[in-house]
């Protein structure tokens, strides 16, 4: 139950995500609003949808932000994708969609009469360097560093540090401050990370990608969202959260797993050099894919939280339950 102001029935608590209108924005949205929460999603783009949608461009303040005053949380998702070849143009946009949409919601909340208890604010699990070794926590290795590396795999450090920074430099006194370093959210939605890696599964070229060493971080959709609910009632957690389940695998595992999951035995591999061919192909970066992100939450771990999806066996095989049931 959400208890940001006690005062309030939980039916009108009032939460406001900007950038919301993607994948993670739209379960949220969705779970909020079956909870009975007030929701407004900030988007450039609104159209229909089962709640309050308002425009704003994520760079300038504007009457969306009469939205932030008084609100009981705020979940910034904002950000240009990152599924894209990494030209001088996307570096800029991915980095500024970050950086500016996060420093004008501080704005928001700095110029509000009511400033909202809370703003949970989206990162990223790729800020931690690549590694086969021991699992980043909270306090784990950042990257940019790693010898041998692509340079694009440093650039995307830059994003994510810059995009902390920008939260860091919001001089929001009274508002407590989140970072949400997600790893992937695996959710049956069409268009969702799973929804791309059964497509690989069921077309049987599921199969390791390179030497299939690489871990793999991921979180259940109902984790995440539970995640979500306990940060925000936990008043006195503040600064990084790691938001991943704690059974990070190697890639080759985590797709067999996955085959299993689905009932298919055969997956082709790709090796590293096809995985280029394919990202120029379809416009795509191969760190998505071939970067060891091994990453758990420390945090949540330690002060109690109970994941309902610990191991990708059980949470791979409800995930395909669901996804079948939804098509």
């Amino acid at each position: 139950m959400l208890r940001v102001r006690r005062e309030h029935h939980p039916a009108h608590v009032k939460i406001v995500l900007p950038g919301g209108s993607g994948q993670v924005g739209t379960l949220l949205a969705r779970r909020f609003q079956q909870d009975g929460h007030a929701v407004v999603v900030l988007s450039r783009g609104p159209g229909p949808a089962p709640w309050k949608t308002v425009s704003w461009d994520a760079a300038t303040l504007g009457p969306w932000a009469n939205e932030i005053d008084g609100a009981d949380v705020v979940i910034n998702l904002a950000g240009r994708t990152v599924n894209c070849r990494y030209t001088p143009n996307n570096r800029r946009l991915i980095k500024e969609s970050r950086t500016n949409s996060t420093r004008v919601v501080g704005e928001a909340i700095a110029k509000a009469k009511r400033p909202p208890p809370l703003w949970l604010q989206a990162s990223t699990a790729t800020i931690y360097a690549h590694t086969f070794g021991p699992p980043h926590d909270e306090s784990g290795q950042l990257g940019g560093n790693e010898p041998g590396v692509p340079e694009t795999w440093r650039f995307s450090i830059d994003v994510a540090t810059a995009w902390e920074r920008a939260l860091d430099e919001a001089p929001t006194p009274n508002t407590r401050k989140v970072k949400l370093r997600s790893a992937m959210t695996m959710s049956p939605d069409r268009g969702g990370v799973f929804d791309a890696l059964l497509r690989l599964v069921r077309f049987r070229l599921g199969g390791r990608a390179g030497d299939g060493r690489q871990y793999v971080s991921w979180i259940h959709e109902d984790d995440f969202v539970r995640a979500i609910y306990w940060l925000i009632d936990r008043g006195d957690i503040d600064g990084p959260v790691n938001l991943s389940a704690p059974e990070p695998l190697p890639n080759a595992e985590f797709m067999r797993v996955l085959r299993e999951a689905w009932g298919v035995r055969v997956g082709l591999p790709a090796t590293e050099w096809m995985l280029e061919i394919g990202a120029r192909i379809i416009r795509t970066e191969t760190e998505l894919i071939l970067k060891s992100r091994r990453v758990i939450s420390g945090r949540l771990l330690r002060e109690g939280f109970e994941f309902r999806y610990p191991t990708w066996s059980a949470a791979a095989k409800e995930l395909c339950e669901l996804w079948r049931r939804q098509r």
